[in-house]
């Protein structure tokens, strides 16, 4: 990210911040797209203006800035969240720190990601099986419906090492006391390390990422109505390099960690764009209530997606002639080629309107309450796959599909307020006639959380059928069962809390990419049992803390996971100057040797391989995180032990871990 993009961002972020004060966006709109929002102030019982006079002592901050989640408002949860101005795991930038590790990409920012351990399907109806991206885009059960007393805005920066940056910016303001407007806008890129001739590289980068959310909420005056909405775009494009070509040397002795050397894919010249993917998504999403009554309401959800996702490489014959620079053989990156050998375009256009109608209402006994819901929904996809048979000419297929679905959800809250059980099913069929199901129930409570789940839905469309240049297949699967029992528990002792938990899983009919990468089944069943333990331990200004996984299944076939994960935190905090704010520590994370996914950039699919291992290193972050008042900053040293006692290693297959590099990021709330 250049210099000259930065200044623009936050000129932007001025002149945003002075027509909040004006209350006009130019051409006389009124001033407020912002961030994230609350609903407003009634939902607390505060039935006043939700204007706050300068003039008093209330100063306007996180407390006058409050938000819903949709999750909230439609489970009838009167919830607000107020914006978390810790400083934990400020530090933490990349997708991958976000989530704990517990997704993986290829090293770099940007680049496809996965999740580490099993992962089932949430939803009935079938998905188009394109995901690599996804986790770089906001999310819709994340989207914060803010009330505002004052224009909220968040600008943050993170100048990751070895040229990895992210921008976002974040505001929010109240047009009345029922009706806020916001907008969080995400820029990211990062920069190949392998596979370039440097600063004057034309392609030098690798990953570019735009990401722009538009939302808003309003409520009725007597609170019948509530109508929450955004649109939520992502383009994300990459450049594909296939990995680090094997087998490189300095004077006759081989470079194992080579983090300089040529890529698998490349375009053979610096004035021609090597093969590359493009993801953009342009999603509609619309969730409104109205209450007759406590006990009987009505509701409606729309979505209207619309995702593109491409691939093209006009340097194919090239990428399939590479040799290696040990044997001598002809190292062909694509499985094969089924027609013109030149190269490969292909476009793959998905769309789905989905409209879920339906009625809910709670009601309380005696200091317990008891929610329910039930609900009619229907599914209007469409996907479509434009290829190349030639150079110059072109083939098309269409999958198109209606489902409907029929389901309920039941809560009921304990006089504690701090225990529920809850039950929900939803039942449909497929084409073919085949009964679609998701069943799931849950405790929740202090002490313990235990649920059991079970879904049977349909193949991903890209599981199903697909055509190209290097892929054919259509096949006729059977319906995937995905069986899961967990349970957690929560014990604290004086300063010390650990949680124990337990998953198993219980696949039947499991769908798997083999190490062809297409798409197989497994006749019959098999079982995954995770243990984990977390554990936080605060002794005094001393904390230590983190989680660990150990993994046994019954198949290791046709899924691969690490049998051991680990994550730990050693941590001490103190004040500086009586306003300084300061945590420093060191994060370690650890997996276990073991035959990660390869990535096949044609299809966007990770699939199975038994030649290489990754990971059975230990990745060391050194950080400190600061804040004075609202601003919170960090500076970090990623791998910080690299070189102790190797000098790199593999987090995918031809794909090293991120080297050694200084990071500084802030994060900077303005409530006026």
């Amino acid at each position: 990210m250049n210099r000259s993009l930065l200044v623009l961002f936050f000129m932007l972020a001025l002149l945003l911040r002075g027509w909040a004060q004006t209350g006009q966006m130019p051409g006389g709109f009124p001033n407020s797209f912002g961030g994230r929002q609350t609903m407003p102030a009634s939902t607390t019982g505060n039935k006043g203006t939700g204007i706050i006079d300068d003039s008093t002592k209330v100063i306007y901050g996180p407390k006058s800035t409050r938000y819903v989640l949709e999750d909230d408002v439609l489970n009838n949860r009167q919830k607000l969240y107020t914006l978390d101005t810790t400083m934990d795991e400020v530090h933490r930038f990349t997708y991958v720190q976000r989530s704990q590790n517990l997704y993986q990409d290829l090293g770099t920012l940007g680049t496809p990601i996965r999740p580490v351990f099993l992962q089932i399907p949430q939803q009935l109806g079938a998905q188009s099986g394109y995901y690599v991206f996804n986790p770089y885009a906001y999310q819709t059960k994340d989207v914060k419906y803010f009330n505002t007393k004052s224009p909220y805005t968040d600008m943050y920066i993170a100048l990751g090492g070895n040229s990895q940056n992210i921008l976002r910016f974040d505001m929010a303001q109240n047009i009345n006391p029922r009706w806020n407007v916001g907008f969080n806008v995400q820029r990211f890129t990062s920069q190949k390390v392998f596979g370039t001739t440097g600063t004057n590289d034309t392609y030098k980068l690798l990953a570019q990422n735009w990401a722009v959310v538009l939302h808003t909420n309003y409520r009725s005056k007597n609170d019948k109505y509530t109508l929450l909405a955004h649109f939520n775009n992502m383009n994300h494009s990459l450049d594909e390099q296939g990995g680090v070509l094997p087998g490189q040397t300095i004077d006759l002795q081989p470079i194992i960690y080579n983090y300089t050397g040529d890529s698998r894919l490349r375009s053979g010249s610096t004035s021609v764009h090597g093969p590359h993917g493009w993801e953009i998504h342009n999603d509609w999403h619309v969730y409104h209530q109205y209450v007759l009554n406590k006990g009987f309401q009505l509701y409606h959800r729309f979505d209207y997606q619309s995702h593109k996702n491409f691939y093209q490489d006009d340097t194919l014959k090239l990428n399939q002639s590479i040799v290696s620079p040990t044997t001598g053989d002809t190292l062909r990156f694509y499985p094969s080629i089924l027609g013109d050998t030149s190269r490969i375009f292909q476009l793959n256009r998905y769309s789905l309107l989905e409209n879920q109608f339906g009625i809910k209402g709670s009601a309380q006994y005696r200091g317990s309450s008891f929610n329910y819901r039930a609900y009619l929904r229907v599914r209007n996809y469409n996907q479509s796959t434009h290829y190349n048979e030639s150079r110059t000419s072109f083939n098309d297929y269409t999958t198109s599909r209606l489902e409907t679905f029929l389901g309920g959800w039941l809560g009921y809250y304990l006089p504690d307020s701090l225990s529920r059980v809850t039950a929900e099913a939803e039942f449909g069929a497929n084409t073919k006639g085949n009964l679609l199901y998701r069943i799931k129930g849950e405790l929740e409570s202090k002490f313990l959380t235990a649920g059991y789940s079970s879904i049977s839905t349909n193949p991903t469309l890209m599981q199903e059928r697909y055509q190209s240049m290097i892929f054919f297949w259509r096949n006729n699967f059977s319906l995937p069962i995905y069986n899961h029992a967990y349970g957690k528990l929560n014990l604290h002792y004086k300063q010390l809390r650990i949680e124990p938990s337990l998953d198993y899983y219980l696949l039947s009919n499991y769908i798997y990419f083999d190490n062809k990468a297409t798409p197989q089944q497994v006749d019959g069943s098999f079982s995954v049992l995770r243990t984990g333990l977390g554990y936080h331990f605060q002794f005094g200004k001393f904390l230590i803390s983190g989680q660990g996984y150990y993994t046994v299944q019954s198949n290791t076939d046709v899924l691969h996971i690490p049998p051991f994960f680990m994550n730990t935190r050693l941590q001490y905090e103190f004040l500086y100057a009586k306003v300084l704010y300061i945590q420093t520590g060191i994060d370690l994370h650890y997996k276990s040797p073991y035959y990660a996914d390869a990535y096949m950039p044609v299809t966007q699919q990770f699939y199975l391989q038994s030649t290489e291992k990754v990971e059975g290193a230990i990745l060391a972050d050194l950080y400190a995180n600061l804040r004075i008042n609202r601003t919170r900053l960090f500076v970090k040293l990623t791998h910080a032990n690299q070189g102790l006692p190797q000098a790199g290693y593999f987090v995918a297959p031809g794909f090293l871990q991120m080297r050694r590099g200084f990071s500084f990021g802030v994060d900077w709330y303005l409530f006026d």
